[in-house]
């Protein structure tokens, strides 16, 4: 099994932490960022990882993830061609056909990679998305008639879902992946206007490291769990359900930009 991981991002909010590094590469709790999740993806059956990436920058990934688990294939895009633009560069270094994961490289979390695929393979459409619960930055207060205060809650979850930045992608989607720009603004909402668009609800602990305060919060879980993200309290090997795990306080949905 092949998958593709999308590691452009130049970690230009991070600061000195990068030292020079892309962000998939950052050191976060002793590993790079990326490693956690090729942890996961070689224990559901990756074997061939192909890391679309900035040119000039393949060495180091060839580097830094070697011996994590799966072969490690270079794929340094000659110029910037955006998310989707590297993702169908990266495409003709594959060998096999079928489902492929794709994936962003600044994400921790628990996700079954195995449950992901095996429901995509169950449905069949064109693409699979992973989706989170909204959780609100803020806490909000709760207005009843004539404006009375009834109380207040904080943080807490919304009626929407939010892409978490992982797939699986068909061939049908592979060939509809623009030559340059983002694939969640062109490629995705053509899916879903034809109806060949899944999503693969995950309720897990999800962490995105986009800025240092960011990065201190990765850093504080990882710290004080240890074994994550392979722990059976964060729901790793669970299946059926399209969920994995349950969110430690304050740790679910993507970090609002600061």
């Amino acid at each position: 099994m092949e998958a593709i991981l999308l590691a452009g991002g130049q970690a230009k909010r991070l600061g000195a932490a990068t030292a020079s590094r892309p962000k998939a590469l950052v050191p976060v709790a002793g590993r790079p960022l990326a490693e956690y999740t090729v942890r996961l993806l070689a224990a559901a059956g990756v074997d061939r990882l192909i890391v679309s990436c900035a040119a000039g920058q393949g060495k180091l990934f060839a580097s830094e993830l070697a011996g994590v688990g799966p072969a490690i294939v270079l794929a340094e895009e000659p110029e910037r061609l955006g998310r989707g633009g590297g993702l169908r560069f990266a495409m003709q270094f594959r060998r096999e056909s079928g489902p492929v994961y794709a994936l962003n490289a600044d994400e921790l979390l628990a996700l079954d990679f195995s449950a992901l695929l095996a429901r995509h393979r169950e449905r069949g459409p064109a693409a699979t998305i992973v989706v989170a619960p909204l959780t609100s930055p803020f806490g909000i207060v709760e207005v009843a008639d004539d404006d009375v205060v009834a109380g207040f809650r904080e943080a807490p979850r919304l009626p929407h879902w939010v892409n978490v930045g992982v797939y699986v992608l068909d061939e049908e989607a592979l060939a509809r992946l623009p030559e340059r720009g983002d694939h969640e603004r062109t490629t995705f909402p053509e899916l879903a206007a034809d109806g060949r668009l899944r999503a693969f609800p995950y309720e897990g602990v999800w962490l995105t490291v986009n800025t240092q305060k960011d990065l201190e919060r990765a850093e504080a879980h990882l710290r004080s769990h240890p074994d994550w993200p392979f722990s059976q309290e964060d729901g790793a090997g669970s299946s059926g359900s399209g969920t994995s795990g349950s969110p430690a306080s304050g740790e679910l949905g993507r970090p609002m930009p600061s």
